[in-house]
């Protein structure tokens, strides 16, 4: 996307007037380092935040090809142009500029630069070894459910939000998801993917993620997915470092606390954004998602998803992880707040059943005291408080649910 294109998405999104949740954790980075990185996947909105809130610094994006060759011709010179700093995007493809901005920063601390990516594998490896220390890092996902409800943007039901995901211009520019999504993994494929790994066939690459897509929420298996790829296990892992540093997928650990139990010490496969997975479900409408043999994979998804933007938007590592042993007893999710642990169930039904605090009664017959009191986040519309548990509608968790 061209710096005019750029242009025109920022216009587009500050007339919806979405304030981002993550703009007060960036402006303190603001305050005590001469360098603030946005990270984040493609098309999350990061130079609508940045240029709205740096509106004093020229912006330049280095997916210009002119502005590109401007700064690997002579980075001393170019950056010599900006007498107060800059900001700029898609920083990651124009590295050399790293070392030049701390020498900079280091000799004139009135300079100040703002960078962008959306390759959290290539922007990391460059801070650590040019910027560590004085850098200050954000990282911004997709719309979260409470921002989109903040800026009083319509959203029909549960699936319709789960269909559409939380990328900005499936709702500043009212496109639609079938439209969006084809164009969204075609550019991130042509951009990102041939930026990070020369992959010589992308076909296999777009199997790859539509067979991750399928195995969302699920125990990470690197022997299947590598037999339904056609390609080796070290390939298997190699794909997923890209996806994993492109912002598509995360992993979910899972929790050490054993009590004398076998468990599993496999992760489990996550995606950001509950719009992506649906497309690479060929899920091609929302009422679809009523019946899906996958709705509970996916309501789980956008609810650990939920969170994670909550972490991220506070500044914060998100402190997340599943919990399962050999019997067959498991937590959806576990919240550790450092002493406390909290227990937490995914249930995408929308009438609530006592049945679905039995295995929170098992984790607190395991975990005794440094526990606290679970939740059942379920889709229904109520937030009911129980004596053995509290149940959480969708509309609400992120908002109640301390992290």
């Amino acid at each position: 996307m061209h710096s005019n294109c750029k242009f025109v998405h920022f216009l587009f999104l500050y007339l919806l007037m979405v304030n981002r949740i993550i703009e007060g954790h960036i402006q303190k980075l603001w305050k005590h380092f001469p360098v603030v990185s946005v990270n984040g996947p493609r098309q999350s909105g990061k130079t609508t935040l940045i240029r709205n809130l740096f509106k004093a610094l020229p912006y330049q994006t280095m997916e210009d090809p002119e502005i590109l060759q401007l700064s690997e011709n002579d980075p001393r010179r170019f950056l010599e142009s900006f007498p107060k700093g800059a900001i700029f995007d898609e920083v990651q493809r124009s590295p050399h500029l790293f070392s030049y901005i701390q020498g900079i920063v280091d000799a004139d601390p009135k300079k100040r630069f703002v960078l962008s990516g959306s390759q959290n594998f290539l922007m990391s490896e460059r801070i650590s070894q040019t910027l560590a220390g004085r850098v200050g890092i954000a990282t911004l996902l997709p719309f979260s459910y409470q921002e989109i409800k903040s800026a009083k943007i319509k959203v029909k039901n549960l699936e319709d939000l789960l269909f559409r995901g939380g990328y900005p211009r499936l709702y500043d520019r009212k496109i639609p998801a079938d439209i969006y999504f084809p164009n969204y993994v075609s550019t991130y494929l042509e951009r990102d993917v041939k930026q990070i790994k020369n992959i010589g066939d992308l076909s296999v690459f777009t199997r790859f993620i539509k067979l991750c897509a399928g195995r969302a929420g699920q125990l990470l298996n690197l022997t299947s997915l590598s037999n339904d790829a056609g390609i080796s296990v070290n390939t298997v892992k190699s794909w997923l470092s890209i996806l994993e540093a492109s912002y598509i997928v995360f992993m979910l650990q899972p929790h050490h606390t054993n009590f004398n139990k076998r468990l599993t010490k496999t992760p489990k496969i996550y995606f950001y954004d509950t719009g992506l997975l649906c497309y690479l479900s060929e899920i091609k409408k929302a009422s679809q998602l009523n019946s899906h043999y996958n709705r509970g994979g996916v309501f789980e998804n956008f609810v650990i998803a939920e969170l994670i933007k909550k972490y991220y938007n506070q500044g914060k590592r998100p402190n997340l992880n599943f919990w399962q042993n050999n019997h067959g007893k498991e937590i959806d999710l576990i919240v550790n707040r450092g002493n406390r642990l909290t227990p937490v169930e995914i249930k995408s039904s929308v009438t609530m059943n006592p049945k679905q605090l039995d295995n929170i009664d098992y984790w607190h017959k395991l975990s005794k005291e440094n526990s606290e009191n679970g939740y059942v986040i379920y889709a229904g519309d109520q937030d009911i408080r129980l004596s053995r548990g509290t149940m959480l509608s969708w509309k609400t968790f992120s908002e109640k649910l301390k992290i």
